[in-house]
């Protein structure tokens, strides 16, 4: 069934060839895990608890992205977490455009897993402060990202062992 707008014609008569796409907006980051205790890193928003990631710039792969902004929010650096490669997040919703606030975005967010290498002072520069979470699922921190991903990542570890 087609999309129609007020005047009863479908989107695509109406606007003479395809209806106009929202923009989309790409982001990525880290969930970055420690071994000793099994716990992961969170950063305070000051209204819920939040990742380290950001969006794509241009000409960045999501990798790149993912690390850069790692570091710039919390100090790690892309030589103090060793990634897992099997690991990936892959989150699809819509969000207000930053740029045109009376237009929704539809938003994809990729999540990698790291794991620390070493002791690292946390810098939060983004964000009030950050806490080390225990691993210990199901976890019911924030229902629209947090426990999704970290739902996943329990589903990932028990697969790995």
């Amino acid at each position: 069934m087609s999309r129609q707008v007020a005047s009863g014609l479908p989107l695509d008569d109406f606007y003479g060839t395809e209806a106009p796409q929202m923009p989309e907006v790409r982001s990525c980051g880290v969930v970055v895990f420690r071994r000793d205790p099994l716990s992961f890193l969170l950063m305070r928003h000051p209204t819920r608890w939040d990742l380290p990631k950001g969006h794509v710039d241009t000409g960045e792969t999501d990798l790149e992205c993912a690390l850069r902004e790692v570091e710039e929010e919390t100090g790690i650096a892309a030589d103090d977490i060793e990634l897992d490669e099997g690991f990936r997040f892959e989150h699809r919703y819509q969000v207000q455009d930053r740029d045109y606030p009376n237009q929704t975005s539809n938003k994809t967010l990729l999540i990698y897993l790291g794991w620390l290498l070493r002791d690292v002072e946390i810098i939060p520069t983004e964000h009030p402060g950050y806490e080390w979470f225990p691993w210990n699922p199901p976890h019911s921190i924030q229902q629209a990202t947090i426990d999704p991903l970290l739902a996943h990542v329990a589903e990932h570890l028990r697969g790995a062992r």
